[in-house]
């Protein structure tokens, strides 16, 4: 019993203390509470102070922009519309002039519409006198107007023919006799007749080969063999069914020379593939170079000319693989040369310069540039590029009168230039070309009134005229011949010169029986 009662006070006074100690703690508890609350409202209250600092102050920074951006725009627009009523004055003040200037132009309209119709009557007045002027002068003569006129022309154009004719006889007569006196300045100045250029050069060569067995070889394996030759050399090469022979094709003849020596050196070698192509195209490529360099250096040494510029030699030396109209270049260089030095020395000028200048008038043919300009004007460029001088450049760019000459020098060497392209044998011609070239020198002639018959002779170089005695007279068939030469001159193209020969006879012809 007294160990219950014990038990019970225990937990008694154990429930007591908890009570207690609940009680205390809850009271803590709230007043935490309490506390916690009070310092959340305080930092509350101050964040909110300082959200509203700081929104005054984004709100006070927006106004100031807002500001600033209303007041650049009200100044903008208050310079658009100063400058807009500036111009509306200035519209207002044109406008004004534009009327002004209308009502003035109303004003000149008038007085001009007044002044053409005055006019108007002058005119019909002064064509009405004239009319009654030449009614009045027919009437007198007792021809028509029409007829007066042409009657007046027909005299005045007679007259002048004959006029002209006297003259041009006057003038070749007085030639004639003072032609020991002047004759140099009568061969500079008479004597500058230019071959004509054409377009006949040689662009294939053809390579004969032993047995067509060769074409297969050369081709190669899917055509691998000619198509490397082709891009070494830049050869056109074309195997047709031509027996024994392959045809080279290229305008450049230094092109067709390396192409046809490479392939003779590939054939007697009789290693035929693409990396043996490029070695032996490489080396015929040199071959060749020093090849041109010696005959330029032997073709100078040959002529006696000195200094000249290694560019140059090189250029001679080229020549050799150059033709022109069939004839070779560097032959027909050297002719010209030879002819200049002949003819400066019969003149008393200088024969080294002149012979200077005629191996180097054609050199604007074998440049490597590709120019579009005329060789004669492209050589004279070269000879100034290479120190040569001013009447050796001045004569290279006249000798096909593209320029003016400026010296003695520049007729020498267009006349030898003509007297070689245009002797017997120095040039080919297509065989129909030269009939056509003959017969449409026949038919000019035959053109004109008179003519009973013509005959081209002398390769094309003489034209005779046969005229009838009975329909044109001594001073008609001397017109004719002048007129024939110059239609010639100015129509037709021919190398040298042509001579035209009109013949006017009368033949009385009886038998005695």
């Amino acid at each position: 019993m007294e160990t219950l009662t014990i038990i019970f006070v225990t937990i008694g006074a154990f429930a007591g203390g908890s009570v207690i100690s609940y009680y205390l703690w809850d009271k803590a508890l709230a007043k935490k509470k309490t506390r916690i609350i009070n310092e959340s409202v305080a930092e509350a209250e101050v964040i909110k102070k300082q959200k509203e600092l700081e929104a005054k102050e984004k709100f006070l920074q927006l106004k100031a922009e807002y500001d600033n951006d209303f007041n650049s725009k009200n100044q903008k627009l208050t310079l658009a519309e100063a400058k807009i009523k500036q111009r509306e004055a200035i519209i207002s003040t044109r406008i004004e002039e534009t009327q002004r200037m209308k009502k003035e132009l109303e004003v000149i309209r008038e007085n001009l519409d007044k002044q053409l119709e005055h006019v108007h009557k002058k005119t019909e007045e002064l064509e009405k006198l004239h009319r009654e002027q030449i009614e009045k002068l027919e009437m007198i003569s007792g021809l028509s107007a029409e007829e007066a006129k042409k009657e007046l022309m027909d005299s005045l154009q007679e007259e002048a023919r004959a006029d002209a004719m006297n003259l041009i006889n006057e003038i070749i007569e007085d030639a004639k006799m003072t032609a020991n006196k002047e004759a140099k300045k009568i061969v500079l100045d008479t004597i500058q007749r230019v071959a004509t250029e054409t377009a006949i050069e040689n662009a294939v060569t053809v390579f004969h080969i032993e047995s067509d067995e060769l074409k297969g070889r050369i081709i190669g394996r899917e055509g691998r063999n000619i198509r490397a030759l082709e891009a070494a050399t830049g050869v056109e090469i074309v195997v047709d069914d031509t027996p024994e022979a392959i045809i080279l094709s290229a305008f450049d003849p230094v092109r067709r020379e390396i192409a046809r020596l490479s392939l003779h050196q590939l054939i007697t070698d009789g290693r035929i593939h693409p990396a043996r192509i490029e070695e032996v195209v490489n080396k015929t490529k040199k071959q060749v170079e020093e090849e041109i360099i010696e005959i330029g250096k032997r073709t100078a040494i040959d002529l006696g000319i000195h200094n000249l510029h290694p560019e140059l030699i090189r250029m001679v030396g080229k020549m050799k693989y150059r033709s022109s109209y069939g004839q070779n270049l560097l032959q027909h260089s050297r002719e010209v040369a030879n002819l200049c030095a002949i003819m400066a020395a019969e003149l008393g000028l200088n024969p080294k310069l002149a012979k200077r200048a005629g191996l180097l008038h054609d050199i604007g043919k074998v440049s490597d540039e590709e120019l579009e300009l005329p060789h004669a004007i492209y050589g004279m460029k070269l000879a100034e590029r290479y120190k040569e001088k001013p009447e050796v450049c001045n004569a290279i760019g006249a000798h096909h009168d593209e320029v003016e000459m400026t010296s003695l020098i520049a007729p020498i060497v267009q006349v030898c230039d003509a007297i070689s392209g245009a002797r017997p044998g120095a040039r080919r011609e297509i065989i129909e070309s030269y009939i056509k070239r003959l017969k449409d020198l026949e038919e000019l002639a035959l053109s004109y009134q008179g003519v009973t018959k013509t005959y081209a002779i002398q390769a094309g170089r003489e034209l005779r005229v046969i005229v009838g005695s009975e329909k044109v007279t001594d001073e008609e068939a001397q017109k004719m011949s002048y007129e024939i030469a110059k239609r010639v001159q100015d129509e037709m193209t021919y190398p040298g010169q042509i001579k035209i020969t009109v013949i006017r006879e009368t033949r009385a012809v009886n038998y005695a029986k």
